[in-house]
């Protein structure tokens, strides 16, 4: 049975009015694959509104724009610091049932929400429908990828009976203090409060059960390392940077390369290079499995860098406050 008040909802809004063919064969594919009523659904995208200012800011990510010195200054900071052992400390409970259930460590779990959102300050105040609406439509460039987003807000706003024209988010339609994507939403989000709904928004126990489950989905290795810097590296590292950011070579094949491993380290650990250009020049780095996960949450080694530094720095200063 679908929830009452989302189709009563569809039944108050204006008649549609966008002439994008796109829309229309949007419309009816959800109409086809997943049960929508088709004149309900045009109703609900006639809310919607193109956003121009949300192209212009998503074609301009900082991560293109900034180097390793200027981006981690955004996040490795005092205040950021000092609110996430509040927010650990605040949770608790919450974070040791999720290190229990999913072996992620509640640092992790932690910088990944500081870095995201601030701990919930900074979740954005898009609306989700709009963003999608408008990368779904009138951003080629991504249209494929958004449309499937679209898609799946519409049906999350369905199975937990939301309004779609109220959920709030990031310029790209990342929701919650986790900023999930509505497909991570539908795969990874979980009711870890038990309460019935899975509320990334405003339940912060949800939201660090939804982080730590992504994590172990993703093929997060307990108790084992992150990263490491590496003090020495090949003066053409092209051959092991080209490879890309998932694990493909042994550290014992970075040290016969020439590389200088941290000697805790065990040989066999899988690794990939990392550079991250700094203003002093280049950084070099053994990304590790644990950290190739951080990345499939946003694919960016600067993105997973700050996570991790900022997780240690918390870990450090919980554990000196307690």
């Amino acid at each position: 049975m679908k929830p009452v008040f989302f189709f009563l909802l569809l039944f108050s809004l204006p008649a549609f009015a966008d002439s994008n063919p796109k829309v229309e064969e949007f419309i009816r594919h959800m109409a086809d694959t997943q049960g929508f009523d088709a004149v309900e659904l045009r109703r609900v995208l006639a809310k919607a509104r193109k956003r121009e200012d949300i192209i212009d800011r998503i074609s301009k990510p900082a991560e293109r724009t900034l180097n390793w010195s200027q981006y981690s200054r955004i996040f490795l900071t005092g205040k950021r610091t000092n609110q996430g052992v509040t927010f650990w400390k605040r949770n608790r409970q919450s974070l040791e049932k999720a290190e229990a259930t999913y072996g992620v460590p509640p640092q992790f779990v932690v910088a990944i929400i500081g870095v995201e959102t601030f701990y919930g300050r900074i979740a954005g105040k898009d609306k989700v429908l709009d963003a999608l609406y408008t990368l779904a439509f009138h951003y080629p460039k991504r249209s494929k990828f958004f449309t499937a987003e679209l898609e799946k807000f519409l049906i999350l706003a369905r199975e937990e009976n939301l309004d779609p024209a109220k959920p709030r988010g990031s310029y790209a339609g990342a929701m919650g203090l986790g900023q999930f994507m509505p497909s991570s939403y539908l795969a990874y989000a979980v009711d870890f409060d038990g309460d019935g709904k899975r509320d990334i928004w405003n339940n912060e126990t949800d939201a660090i059960g939804s982080v730590a489950n992504y994590f172990a989905r993703h093929g997060w290795q307990k108790g084992l390392p992150v990263t490491a810097l590496l003090k020495s590296v090949p003066a053409n590292p092209s051959k092991y940077l080209q490879a890309g950011l998932k694990p493909k070579f042994t550290l014992g094949e970075f040290r016969k390369a020439g590389m200088v491993v941290p000697p805790a380290l065990d040989d066999d650990l899988k690794s990939a290079l990392i550079e991250l250009k700094t203003n002093a020049g280049p950084e070099y780095w053994a990304g590790l499995e644990n950290f190739y996960v951080i990345t499939r949450y946003n694919h960016s080694e600067m993105y997973a860098m700050a996570v991790y530094q900022l997780s240690e720095r918390i870990r450090e200063l919980f554990g000196s406050n307690n």
